[in-house]
Formats: C-alpha cells, structure tokens, sequence
C-alpha cells in the first residue's frame, strides 16, 4: 500500500506539473463614483501629460479643471463664452481652446496660469467642436448653424483664410494622426466631409454616413475613422485609403454622442446620451463587447493618454464618470 501510494502522488505531482497554470485574468473597466463639475458638462479633454482635464460646462459658461490623480476639481471655474460645447489642448499643453456656441467665439486659455488670455477669436456661427492639427499650428473649428470650418492660425490667434463650407449642420471635426486631413461629421446631411489640410479645400464628395453623425475619431494608426450617428444608434466605420465605408454598421445605444480611442487604438468607447451607457467596441473584430452604465446623458468621452482611465461627460447631472480601463 506504500509503495502504490507513493506511486500514485509522484504520478499526481507530475501531472500537476505538466498542466499550465492559466494567466490571471484582465480586469474588465469599472465605473468609480463621478466628479461633480459645472451645469451641464458638454465636453472634456486631458493635457497631453494626462495630469489635468478640462470640462466645458455649457450651460454655466466655465471649465471645471480637474485634477487626475486626485480626482479633485478645482474650487473657481474659468469663466469663457457663452454655452462653451467642446474643448481641446494644443499638443504642447501649454493653451486649451474653448468653443462658445452661443457666444460665436473662441476663448483662450493659459493652462499654467489657468486663466483665459486676450479676446475671444470670433469664428463662425455656433461654434460646436474645436481640433487642432498635430503639429499644432492650426485649429478647426466646426461652426454649426453656418455649415462650415474656421481655420485659426494658433501662432497669431487670428483666422486663417476664408471660412471652409462643408455639410449641414456640422457637429464635429478630427484630424488624421499624420495631419494631411480633416474629417467634418455633418450631423444635418449624414456625411462627412474630408479637408485637404495643405490648400484647405474639401476634397472629393462626402462620405455618406448614418442618421446625425455626431462626433467622428481616428484609430491611432489613421487607418479607419469611426463616426457615431446619434439618431439611428450607430457607429459607421470609414476605410481612410479608400474614403468608403469599412463593413456594416455598428449598433451601440440610444443616441451616441462621441466616440474615442484607446491609445493602443484596440478599443473604442462611445458615449450612448440616450441611453446613459458606454458602448466597448473591439476593433480588430467592430463588435460591442459590452456596455458600462454612467451618468445621466453621456455627451464627451475621452482617455487620458496613457490609456487607465476614461472620463465620460454626464450632461443632464452636472459630473464626469471616471472608468478605470485596467
């Protein structure tokens, strides 16, 4: 009985080392307890160095600073324009744009100093959402109720040639990773237009796309751009060689109102405003891997760069969702 009993534990202690231990598993993103910022939070962007983000409060005319690490927010706001709809950093971090619907403006602001700096630049009519080329030197700006781009020269603060006409209604504008082009996501016509950044034309006809195209982001290799359509609950994929659409569309939720990237460029998240969720869609296959519950209307969602964290914009309750991606 010894003997086969050893026999049988040195046979188990073999088996046990043959079978491969399974990897721990990959944290699924959560949803921590939100920032509460200003009335209606319409927008939100970090600072290159993912230590800040900006929040455009639309219907208090502020941006709430929030400090990442912390999760803390800034106890004075900084006053901009009137309805304040989207805002971005230049690459450098060193100034952030706020466009002003309700105001036709753009503010200015000095991050180190955290206030606005000079007069507004007045743009085109209802500014809507604000972009920078990579190399920092122009800005765009989708001006929504005049159908077309202003072009502001960020070294001069001054605009750049003739205002850019696209589609109806244009609601968001990206460019692409290598700064030759621009997409424009005309939420009024269901297309988007592509600007040739070198002689600031549109260039060809526009892509047609879903129902209110609302916000439009570029995989970080500038292969494909995702468009989210608010009205018919979906995401258009769009091959950027080609200029034509990637496959069917993606169902998300009610009502998409912005979609971004992981820095990885594996995942990317879009914020449902009519269904208070963020869809997970995997890239490599364009299917939805899940949906995280946040606040009431999701309208702006972003990563900080190095890719841990996503801030969701939350219109209806005045806060930002802080989703841990790993």
């Amino acid at each position: 009985m010894m003997i086969r009993s050893r026999t049988l534990s040195l046979a188990l202690l073999s088996l046990m080392m043959i079978v491969s231990v399974p990897a721990p598993a990959v944290a699924a993103p959560s949803v921590t307890s939100p920032i509460i910022v200003g009335d209606r939070p319409y927008s939100v962007a970090f600072t290159p160095n993912g230590k800040t983000a900006y929040v455009a409060n639309f219907s208090a005319g502020t941006v709430s600073v929030i400090n990442v690490k912390s999760g803390s927010v800034q106890s004075v706001p900084i006053n901009v324009g009137n309805e304040p709809a989207s805002v971005a950093f230049t690459p450098n971090g060193k100034t952030a744009y706020v466009a002003n619907s309700g105001a036709d403006t753009v503010s200015v602001i000095n991050v180190k100093t955290g206030t606005v700096q000079g007069d507004p630049i007045n743009v085109g009519d209802g500014p809507y959402s604000v972009a920078f080329t990579p190399n920092g030197k122009k800005a765009y700006v989708a001006n929504s109720n005049s159908g077309t781009v202003s072009v502001i020269n960020v070294k001069t603060g001054s605009l750049h040639g003739e205002f850019i006409a696209v589609g109806l209604m244009p609601a968001s504008v990206a460019f692409t990773p290598n700064g030759k082009t621009a997409y424009v996501a005309n939420s009024g016509a269901d297309t988007v237009s592509v600007i040739n950044v070198k002689t600031g034309t549109v260039q060809g006809d526009p892509i047609n796309v879903g129902d209110g195209p609302y916000s439009v982001a570029f995989t970080p290799n500038g292969k494909k751009a995702y468009v989210a359509n608010s009205n018919s609950g979906t995401v258009s994929v769009i091959n950027v060689i080609t200029g034509s659409l990637h496959g069917e569309f993606i169902a998300v939720g009610l009502m998409p109102a912005s979609v971004a990237f992981t820095p990885n460029g594996k995942t990317a998240y879009v914020a449902n405003s009519g269904a208070d969720t963020v869809s997970v869609i995997t890239v490599k296959t364009g299917t939805v891997q899940g949906q995280l519950f946040v606040g009431d209307s999701p309208h702006s969602v972003a990563f900080t760069p190095n890719g841990k964290k996503a801030y969701v914009a939350n219109t209806n309750d005045g806060t930002v969702s802080v989703i841990t991606t790993r």
